[in-house]
């Protein structure tokens, strides 16, 4: 019999947060993610600088002490402060710059946007931010053929009606299925039929956010039936 889990359940706030020129200096008990938006965030972590732009992100430890300020006048970042011990692997990495990342955080920024949204958002924004973050980009001397994980996703949109498998991907990555697959888990942390399984959760969720009903829906993205549907999107 396993003993019971102790440990205190994690935390999370979501919020899109402007920044100025001003200085500002702080230290926190849990991990700040920031991915920009608009503008760039000057940051300085522990004495290691970097500047935020949009699609770029850094996560800052719990205790790291981070000097910022905007570069000219104003920035916006999505933000998650979080006590999820998952993301200390992502703060070794550098800053992720993936464009599937950013295109998450502007949809999760317009959700916030929308007081009628926000619970939906705040519920899935941490753990969809976590999927999405990507492990550091191959050495420059790297000869692997390069992936557009954004074109690629738009290619899977389209086609939500077809049984959609990692073959299907693979060769319009012209990969192989297995190195499709593996390459898949190195630069989105998931396994190929995981990342595919998000991007269409992700899309059902913007569409019922735009007001589409739940058959209408489950019809787009392909779902077998409205309640398959409603049962994802509850997990």
């Amino acid at each position: 019999m396993r003993a019971p889990d102790l440990s205190p359940p994690a935390h999370h706030e979501l919020v899109l947060r402007d920044y100025s020129d001003s200085h500002g200096s702080h230290a926190h008990d849990h991990f700040q993610v920031l991915v920009g938006l608009q503008g760039v965030l000057e940051i300085e972590v522990e004495g290691r600088g970097a500047g935020i732009g949009p699609g770029q992100a850094q996560v800052v430890a719990p205790g790291d002490r981070h000097d910022f300020r905007a570069r000219g006048s104003h920035s916006r970042c999505l933000v998650l402060d979080t006590t999820q011990a998952a993301w200390a692997r992502c703060a070794e990495r550098a800053p992720a710059d993936a464009p599937q990342l950013h295109a998450l955080a502007r949809y999760l920024g317009h959700c916030i946007a929308q007081p009628q949204a926000s619970a939906l958002a705040l519920l899935h924004g941490p753990a969809l931010l976590l999927e999405a973050w990507r492990p550091a980009p191959p050495s420059a001397g790297s000869r692997r053929r390069r992936i557009d994980w954004a074109l690629l996703a738009e290619w899977a949109r389209a086609r939500w009606h077809e049984p959609l498998s990692v073959a299907d991907l693979a060769e319009v990555a012209c990969l192989s299925g297995s190195q499709f697959a593996q390459r898949c888990r190195e630069e989105q942390g998931m396994g190929a039929m995981q990342w595919l399984r998000a991007l269409r959760l992700a899309h059902a969720r913007e569409l019922r956010l735009g007001g589409m009903s739940v058959a209408q829906t489950a019809r787009r993205t392909g779902y077998r039936s409205p309640s398959a549907l409603t049962a994802a999107l509850r997990r």
